[in-house]
């Protein structure tokens, strides 16, 4: 149960217990990094002792279909990158896709907004992934459920526990 004194995001959050309950039911190379809440991923970077680029940062997004109805998805990218949320719909064939409001964000992932990590566990929720990152580090870096810690996980890890769709979603022009 939550500790209801701590503001939101902060503390062991039920979206934190569900990664380290998968992390260590699948064997994975963590670490737990508990660090102040910030806000920028700079900042949290120096945080974690990792480069910025090796952060997988996970935007919640909402794709409008025709005839159909929204399909919500978690696009992972470099925290260096930008995403591309017409490469994203198109990679969904969506019309457009665009970035959820906090409240869709809290009933899609229980996280907070600056909180979500780059796993789903919403049935409804998609998980995708620019494979740039792995072709870049070992390991990533992420929000972990909450504000005040982060996770380093091995890339390899990674893919085999969240198995997200592969696709380049980060805009373009941007070094590889």
């Amino acid at each position: 149960m939550p500790d209801t004194t701590l503001p939101p995001g902060l503390g062991p959050t039920p979206t934190f217990q569900k990664l380290v309950a998968l992390l260590d039911g699948g064997n994975a190379r963590y670490r737990v990094i508990e660090h102040p809440a910030a806000g920028k991923s700079e900042e949290v970077a120096r945080t974690r002792g990792t480069e910025v680029g090796q952060g997988a940062k996970a935007m919640a997004c909402k794709l409008q279909v025709p005839n159909a109805p929204a399909i919500h998805v978690l696009a992972v990218l470099a925290a260096d990158r930008q995403l591309d949320l017409a490469a994203l719909a198109q990679f969904f064939g969506a019309k457009k896709a665009s970035l959820m409001s906090p409240r869709e964000i809290d009933a899609m992932t229980g996280c907070v907004l600056g909180a979500i990590p780059p796993f789903s566990f919403h049935p409804e929720l998609q998980l995708v992934a620019d494979p740039e990152l792995f072709e870049r580090y070992r390991e990533v870096a992420f929000n972990a459920g909450r504000l005040d810690a982060s996770m380093v996980l091995d890339a390899e890890d990674y893919l085999r526990l969240a198995v997200p769709k592969m696709a380049q979603i980060r805009q373009q022009g941007e070094p590889s």
